[in-house]
């Protein structure tokens, strides 16, 4: 038996007399990606042994080692010099063994009134939370880089679509805005998941608390929580905030897939629609007139990584009794790699989104093509004749297939070639037909209108601030 494995089953006890072998070992072992939780290990730990001496289950001189000897843990661990093995299995056994070297006998008081069960679920959380408010300002970052944009071009005139067609012209601000609302809701979703989720399962020991007097609500207001769990089984067999701040992140993904995959479109030759920087470009190594929106390509792919680490967590939990098992072991990398990704992804987008260049000329151009403004001129022929909007539709529709057979636009119909369709048009009907008329009417609560989507700015600079 090597060395390394007398330490390991000197940490289980007395109950094992052999150690694991090598496959064992590689299967069992998780610090070669858990050794990210080290700092919310090490704030666990002080807590928890201010607590014990607290209440008087340690002495306040072991108490003052112990959190004397994390501090030097922590520092090598922060400095690279701290040795991390695979024999100790985790960040929580390779920190208590490293103690045990600094101080000596205090440190074996350490574990008193608690498990690895809650001790893992403790620093998961505390790692976890930590990503819902990286993941909050990140949102906050790209919200406000796209209000920017909408305020530059609130009343940029560029087509809508729907099924990628040509459906009525709206503002650049607009479209805009409309990722503001999405990424809103992804930021409350975090926020509402961080308020479920700040509670502390430390106290909670293997799964049925512990005979100690200990102080839950100490610890619980020392870490941050807003109060301890109320049920020793479910919090250390709860894996709910893991889910949420995947589940979070996956719809927030979608959403920046979805921008991703517009401005990958828009920034090609055919569209035009924006430019983006060489920061966010690259060339091709055959066709030197390339410029890949590579950084939008890769951001809408992430979604793939992100949706996977839900669905696999999901997998993992959904056939587990309560309370421990050691499939649970399986919950971090999967959400350190989402979360890795997430915060990646914002980034570009956000960088992405600051300094891209939107060409307005091509914008207008689209989107005075295509017929956009056919649902103007069904508008008012409501309005100013009193049709039956089913009846202004045909109408409309008649007209537009008159100026698709001229190879022309709406607005390039004479008034005869309209009255030849329904005698009671008017000249009036030229001055709704064009495209900055359109959106500058769309002045409904939410609408295109200019007017309607400062007022959604000032909005939303008001709720950032």
């Amino acid at each position: 038996m090597s060395d390394d494995s007398k330490s390991a089953n000197a940490m289980w006890g007395g109950r094992f007399s052999a150690g694991p072998d090598a496959i064992m070992e590689a299967i069992n072992a998780s610090i070669g990606y858990d050794q990210r939780m080290a700092q919310q290990d090490i704030d666990g730990s002080r807590a928890h042994a201010s607590m014990l001496a607290a209440v008087g289950v340690i002495t306040d001189k072991d108490a003052e080692a112990i959190r004397e000897g994390l501090s030097q843990v922590l520092t090598e661990i922060e400095g690279g010099s701290f040795a991390f093995s695979t024999t100790l299995e985790d960040i929580h056994m390779n920190v208590e063994a490293r103690l045990k070297e600094i101080v000596g006998e205090p440190a074996g008081r350490l574990h008193t009134a608690r498990s690895r069960n809650d001790q893992v679920a403790t620093d998961f959380r505390l790692w976890v939370r930590d990503q819902m408010d990286a993941a909050i300002d990140g949102l906050e970052a790209l919200m406000r880089a796209l209000l920017g944009q909408a305020e530059a071009g609130a009343d940029w005139v560029m087509p809508g679509f729907t099924h990628l067609q040509t459906a009525q012209p709206v503002t650049w601000g607009h479209h805009m805005m409309a990722y503001v609302e999405m990424f809103a809701r992804d930021m409350s979703r975090f926020r509402d998941a961080r308020t479920r989720m700040n509670e502390c399962p430390l106290g909670s020991a293997a799964l049925a608390g512990t005979s100690f007097p200990i102080d839950r609500h100490m610890t619980a207001e020392a870490l941050g929580f807003d109060r301890p769990t109320a049920n020793s089984l479910d919090a250390v067999a709860d894996r709910d905030f893991a889910l949420e701040f995947l589940s979070s992140a996956t719809i927030c993904a979608m959403h920046l897939s979805r921008f991703a995959e517009e401005l990958v479109i828009w920034s090609s030759a055919q569209f035009r629609f924006v430019r983006m920087s060489d920061k966010w470009s690259t060339g091709s190594s055959i066709m030197p007139q390339k410029r890949n929106p590579d950084a939008a390509e890769l951001i809408r792919a992430k979604i793939g990584r992100i949706m996977g680490a839900n669905i696999g967590l999901m997998t993992v939990m959904k056939g587990l009794p309560l309370a421990y098992s050691k499939d649970m072991q399986e919950d971090k990398e999967q959400v350190f790699d989402a979360a890795d990704n997430l915060m990646l992804a914002l980034a570009a987008m956000t960088g992405m989104v600051s300094d891209m260049a939107a060409n307005t000329d091509a914008l207008e151009a689209a989107a005075s093509s295509g017929f956009s403004t056919a649902t103007d001129l069904a508008d008012w022929l409501v309005r100013a004749l009193n049709m039956p909007f089913r009846d202004a539709h045909h109408v409309t529709g008649s007209l537009v297939a008159m100026a698709e057979a001229r190879d022309c636009d709406l607005p390039n119909l004479s008034l005869a070639d309209m009255q030849s369709v329904h005698a009671a048009i008017t000249d009036e009907v030229f001055g709704i037909l064009g495209v900055h008329n359109s959106v500058a009417s769309r002045t409904s609560y939410g609408g295109t209108a200019p007017s309607e989507v400062r007022k959604q700015i000032t909005r939303w600079k008001e709720a950032l601030s």
